[in-house]
């Protein structure tokens, strides 16, 4: 997947608009932001689609949603929540990964992700939910992004 790909120890930061990046066959839907309950903390709403196109390879006849996926709907749900009158946060790492729960088609998962400064960058750590409970833990790092011009 891109974002994984992009955030190799070397490689360049992703360049990434408002809306985030689209890999092919990768999120199908929307990521909705729902009302933040406390400063330093956002939440997304993001379902499923029974015909997201990673399902039937993973795995043919009983399709779970990758968890690459839930990777990349925590990245998409930063970049949905992100103040508007930012450039967009730039994806610098992935600094840890823990599924806990599967994730099947259908499933309406909720993330909830609390910021944090750390070395003049910003943790984002997040905890995936779908209606049977935790599915996965995500903490990713971001630098400020910049509007294009040069430094």
């Amino acid at each position: 997947m891109d974002v994984l790909a992009e955030t190799r120890p070397g490689a360049p930061a992703p360049a990434v608009t408002r809306s985030g990046p689209r890999a092919a066959g990768v999120l199908s839907g929307a990521v909705e932001a729902l009302p933040a309950e406390k400063a330093g903390r956002t939440s997304t709403r993001f379902t499923v689609s029974v015909d997201e196109t990673v399902l039937p390879g993973h795995y043919p006849g009983f399709p779970i949603f990758p968890g690459v996926c839930l990777v990349e709907y925590v990245h998409r749900s930063v970049l949905a929540t992100a103040p508007a009158e930012e450039p967009a946060p730039e994806l610098v790492a992935v600094e840890s990964t823990r599924f806990t729960g599967p994730v099947y088609p259908g499933d309406e998962l909720t993330a909830d992700i609390d910021w944090k400064p750390v070395d003049g960058a910003w943790q984002c750590r997040a905890k995936i939910r779908s209606g049977r409970g935790d599915a996965a833990s995500v903490r990713l790092r971001y630098r400020r992004g910049t509007d294009g011009a040069s430094t």
